[in-house]
């Protein structure tokens, strides 16, 4: 938003100085539809150097899909922090489990058996890679930059494209990109899609659990980001009727045995683009390392 002069209100605030000793923490967890990310902030009085060292927190879950009216008490446990690319300086995003009531792990928390898996198999030391595609919308819900009452050109120039009538949103694609590194996400690149406003971006290589957490505080950052630009980003797998392109998370994987022998790694093109990662990671381990699948 911007005031009357033309310059951005919020920086006037964001540049008011912070406490030393006051660090704000955003919580982040996966909500009962298992494809949206919620987050809420708390202040902490110190600067927090691992997630156990922030403390467990609770929202209320009959708001998120999670729970009834009754006993709707969730609780976050922090697993995983990164620096915040919004708030910067001391202030962290902190990627969370969610569990019940009554301890047990929300019916979304497909994070405390993947992890358990990734545990069992640790000698494997399982790399990943995620191939994240997603569609930018405009507010009316319309892929960003088509026209309005039609379709733009078919498909053919639109990928890995340069111009203003091939590639929409790529302010946004850089900005997500800058934020995600100052965070600490492995992301490793971006490009445009097939389809007319749709992006692509890779987080990776990752050992185990931890791609799932890059990619779903990946996810959060790019709404935010997108956010700020009056966009809206859908991972729909197929955001469009008709001949144009759908969006996958093709993952790439590999053990340490593959990587020895020289026989590079192994492409799922399976996963959907609003996939739950901890869940494909899940079942490539147990399969390939475990032989339970």
């Amino acid at each position: 938003m911007t005031d009357k002069t033309g310059k951005t209100v919020l920086q006037r605030y964001m540049r008011i100085p912070q406490p030393e000793d006051r660090v704000m923490c955003e919580y982040l967890w996966v909500d009962g539809s298992g494809e949206g990310i919620r987050s809420k902030c708390r202040t902490l009085d110190f600067e927090p150097k691992h997630p156990k060292e922030c403390p467990v927190w609770n929202y209320d879950g009959s708001s998120t899909y999670q729970a009834e009216g009754s006993n709707s008490d969730m609780y976050l446990h922090p697993v995983a922090l990164y620096s915040d690319p919004f708030r910067m300086g001391k202030n962290k995003l902190v990627m969370c489990e969610v569990f019940k009531y009554n301890g047990k792990p929300a019916e979304s928390n497909n994070r405390k058996s993947c992890n358990e898996v990734c545990e069992k198999a640790a000698e494997e030391i399982p790399w990943f890679g995620i191939e994240q595609e997603y569609t930018m919308l405009d507010v009316d819900k319309h892929p960003l930059g088509w026209p309005k009452n039609g379709f733009p050109g078919p498909q053919g120039p639109y990928y890995c494209g340069v111009g203003a009538n091939k590639v929409y949103g790529r302010d946004i694609v850089e900005a997500h990109y800058r934020a995600c590194l100052y965070a600490g996400i492995k992301i490793a690149g971006c490009n445009a899609e097939v389809m007319p406003a749709q992006w692509e971006f890779q987080v990776g290589p990752c050992e185990g659990i931890s791609v799932g957490d890059d990619l779903w505080v990946a996810r959060y950052i790019l709404h935010r980001v997108a956010e700020d630009f009056g966009v809206i980003v859908t991972f729909d797998p197929k955001p469009m009727p008709g001949d144009w392109n759908g969006a996958g998370a093709h993952t790439n994987y590999s053990t340490v045995k593959m990587r020895d022998d020289g026989f590079g790694y192994l492409e799922d093109r399976r996963p959907s683009s609003n996939c739950d990662p901890y869940s494909v990671v899940e079942v490539l381990i147990r399969t390939t390392c475990l032989d339970e699948c």
